[in-house]
């Protein structure tokens, strides 16, 4: 908890519910300081000043005041809205796929800034990039949301036996953390091959920059096989089933 009376931060609003009667309770993921949980006072009133600056997935710049049990936005300015993500259905179903997983990846008051810089530009990235850079730009962050939360997927070496993994019929182990080799996965129940084409794309997202990343263009049964590997590990780690991915398979099949 902050120990000053009155602190400045820039903020992205991950979620928000309605609060009291003209209230809006507002997480949201900060640089310096983490997640946060705050109270937007008053923005549900029709002359709110600050209203238009706390919509969902919007960078704000932020006043805020320390609070008994919640911290208080007390002044709000908007750095950038990503307007484009909410004149399309498709890009604000996967902003809000996106801030979900970064709202359960994270805890309270554990700061990160590489988290908050790789939202920030995935966000830009899905509001003003062509559908395929959407779609590179949402698996680059699952990737390293993976990484910077301690549940990076091994990819180069076997999980089991610790050998190099050479191009071939090799296997993914979700338990297990990543690849394994022939001999390991093969004799394993729980591994399932991964085709060579879906395992250098995930190396390249997971070790290239975002400027090399951007330009690749995938088949169309590679780039399923790929989100779907890494939704069912993320389903693994996180012990859970997001709320947005439903949403999202019902949106596609509309």
């Amino acid at each position: 908890m902050t120990t000053e009376r009155l602190y400045n931060t820039d903020a992205i609003i991950l979620r928000r519910r309605d609060f009291g009667e003209a209230d809006r309770l507002l997480t949201v993921y900060t640089p310096h300081r983490g997640k946060l949980r705050l109270v937007a006072k008053g923005v549900r009133k029709t002359k709110s000043k600050k209203a238009g600056h706390v919509e969902l997935f919007t960078h704000a710049t932020m006043q805020i005041a320390a609070g008994r049990n919640l911290d208080i936005v007390s002044q709000a300015d908007t750095v950038q809205a990503y307007r484009a993500i909410r004149e399309d259905l498709d890009k604000i179903s996967h902003a809000y796929y996106l801030a979900e997983l970064v709202d359960k990846f994270t805890e309270e008051h554990d700061p990160s800034y590489p988290i908050f810089e790789l939202l920030a530009l995935t966000l830009a990235r899905l509001a003003d990039g062509s559908p395929n850079e959407q779609f590179l730009a949402l698996r680059y962050l699952e990737i390293h949301m993976l990484g910077l939360s301690g549940f990076q997927p091994q990819l180069f070496l076997c999980v089991s036996c610790g050998t190099k993994i050479e191009p071939g019929e090799n296997f993914f182990h979700i338990a297990g953390g990543g690849v394994m080799c022939p001999d390991c996965g093969a004799s394993h129940p729980h591994a399932d091959p991964i085709p060579l084409g879906v395992l250098k794309v995930l190396r390249f997202l997971q070790t290239r920059p975002w400027e090399q990343v951007a330009g690749v263009q995938l088949k169309a049964d590679t780039r399923r096989a790929v989100e779907n590997l890494l939704l069912q590990y993320i389903t693994f780690t996180l012990e859970k089933k997001l709320k947005s991915v439903d949403f999202l398979r019902k949106l596609r099949k509309g």
